[in-house]
């Protein structure tokens, strides 16, 4: 049985849409991708959910360690980042209207 894999866009390749979409040199979008997510780690692992109006909300979820069935070691406490997407960009996604295409 053939999986089909899902289309992915790496970091340069982001960085590089942005910069042409933006009009913007490739060095200072690289440097604006890096400030946010430094600002956006920091807020996260602060404790304080950052919301991002029409795109969503990311946070950090607490998880207790659990026993591990096989083997030696049990898993300790620890932290996932999670993210909800708000409810308009949900609908940009499900492709209607003009505003749904990546590359507009």
């Amino acid at each position: 049985m053939e999986t089909m894999k899902t289309p992915r866009v790496n970091k340069r390749e982001f960085i590089s849409r942005v910069a042409t979409r933006s009009k913007l040199p490739i060095r200072v979008v690289n440097e604006v991708y890096e400030s946010l997510l430094d600002e956006l780690t920091g807020a996260v692992s602060g404790g304080e959910a950052v919301v991002l109006t029409s795109f969503g909300r990311f946070y950090r979820q607490d998880h207790k360690g659990h026993k591990v069935r096989f083997g030696k070691t049990n898993v300790g406490d620890y932290v996932v980042l999670k993210f909800s997407a708000s409810s308009s960009f949900n609908r940009r996604l499900g492709g209607h209207g003009d505003d749904a295409s990546p590359r507009a």
